[in-house]
């Protein structure tokens, strides 16, 4: 079973926007116009991001996500499908329009997102993709579109499969609804210290693992990924691979799909850690988004050297 269980798909649940993503000198310091070095019109989203690294890390994937009824979501699907991931799921919001975001990138890889989402495509869904061990490896979940994500999490820990969820800043509201769902938390460090109120991550990663009945690690970018290990009581710790980073726009969302993978694959944890780790890292070498997110056989030859 365990075999069969890593051929089946990780379900990515929540974002897919159409992100126009602008490299410039630097982060405006006020109002006024500025002319990019580069510039790239992407799908994208946290979950469509992950999808996306799983998939070029050889996992099999779908997604689920809203787009509106309008050029811009048939684009969005398209995009996505392109890249290996089963977007039967993608559901078409009657009288919406399509997630988009505009986000400026600086030479080191620092960022401004402002995204826009119609309510309409964050309803709560009235049918949810069936989830079962037969059928799903396990399921990922943003925070983008909370009503969604509690129902796929709540079906995942029903079905005895890993539910992860991408903790990242959003309302306390969310959290608290998905957060005692998941078996799988991996918190980004500005969302860890919200909900801990420490902005060290090893104490931060501690007291979650503390208040959840789950598997608890923090990402803090260049400082590296921190985990709780229940057997020995600690938080344990693995250093970024060393890089100049150029754009660290879907670092996270790679880590995340390369977590997944790694998970549903039984691999020892600092195993997965490393090879997460090492997946984000090349990621940010590479302007544009998910479109930096490696391949399988990239990510194992940079851990070789």
């Amino acid at each position: 079973m365990a075999d069969a269980a890593r051929r089946l798909p990780i379900l990515c649940v929540g974002a897919l926007t159409l992100d126009t993503i602008f490299q410039l000198t630097e982060l405006p310091p006020g109002p006024g116009k500025f002319l990019p070095t580069a510039a790239v019109e992407i799908a994208a989203g946290m979950a469509s991001s992950a999808a996306t690294a799983i998939a070029r890390l050889g996992g099999a994937v779908a997604l689920w996500a809203s787009v509106g009824d309008d050029a811009t979501g048939e684009r969005l699907i398209r995009e996505i499908a392109a890249e290996g991931v089963d977007c039967s799921a993608v559901r078409t919001v009657p009288d919406s329009r399509s997630a988009f975001a505009t986000i400026l990138v600086d030479p080191a890889g620092e960022r401004i997102i402002v995204p826009h989402y119609d309510a309409a495509l964050l309803a709560e869904p009235k049918e949810v993709p069936a989830i079962a061990a037969e059928t799903h490896a396990a399921v990922m979940v943003d925070v983008r579109w909370p009503l969604a994500a509690a129902k796929a999490l709540a079906s995942a820990r029903a079905a005895g499969i890993p539910a992860i969820l991408d903790a990242d800043v959003t309302t306390a509201e969310t959290l608290e609804l998905l957060l005692p769902l998941a078996t799988h938390i991996v918190a980004s460090e500005p969302a860890a210290q919200r909900l801990t109120g420490s902005d060290d991550p090893a104490i931060a990663v501690a007291s979650l693992a503390s208040r959840f009945n789950a598997f608890v690690a923090v990402t803090a970018g260049g400082q590296g990924v921190y985990w709780f290990d229940r057997a020995t009581d600690r938080a344990l710790h693995r250093a970024a691979p060393r890089i100049i980073a150029r754009d660290t726009l879907a670092a996270g969302d790679v880590f995340h799909g390369a977590f997944a993978l790694g998970l549903v694959q039984n691999w020892p944890m600092d195993r997965i850690m490393a090879f997460a780790s090492m997946a984000a890292a090349i990621k940010c070498e590479t302007f544009g988004g998910r479109l930096g997110a490696p391949t399988r056989q990239v990510v194992e030859a940079r851990m070789a050297k």
